[in-house]
């Protein structure tokens, strides 16, 4: 739990330094969102993978799947992302970063429990 909260907290000021810096530059918001996510997704997996679940596999199949579970697990919080993002911003006008703090916060609980359950569990 440490691990991931550390590591977690790396990923996450990418996650809104990136959507800071293009907030900044004026970018539509949800393509400053996208590209945050995609960068801080990169982090995640090789963070989660190593220290924090210390995933190992035996073959490139293997690999593959949890691969391929990460980023479906993580996709589906992309939609919460958007979500949270468009409602705090577009319908309630509240500060982007702010909304993006928040945002952080639910999606970070949500890809715990995904990866805790889903992605990274031991094989018995």
């Amino acid at each position: 739990m440490i691990a991931y909260i550390f590591f977690g907290g790396i990923t996450t000021i990418i996650n809104i330094g990136v959507f800071a810096i293009l907030d900044y530059w004026n970018w539509n918001y949800q393509v400053a969102n996208v590209i945050a996510w995609f960068l801080s997704v990169l982090v995640a997996y090789l963070t989660n993978k190593v220290w924090v679940f210390s995933s190992h596999y035996t073959t490139f199949k293997a690999f593959i799947v949890e691969f391929v579970k990460f980023y479906f697990f993580r996709i589906l919080t992309l939609v919460i992302d958007i979500i949270i993002m468009y409602v705090g911003i577009s319908m309630l006008n509240w500060n982007s970063i702010l909304v993006k703090v928040i945002d952080n916060v639910i999606v970070i609980i949500v890809n715990y429990a995904f990866s805790k359950w889903y992605i990274f569990k031991k094989v018995k």
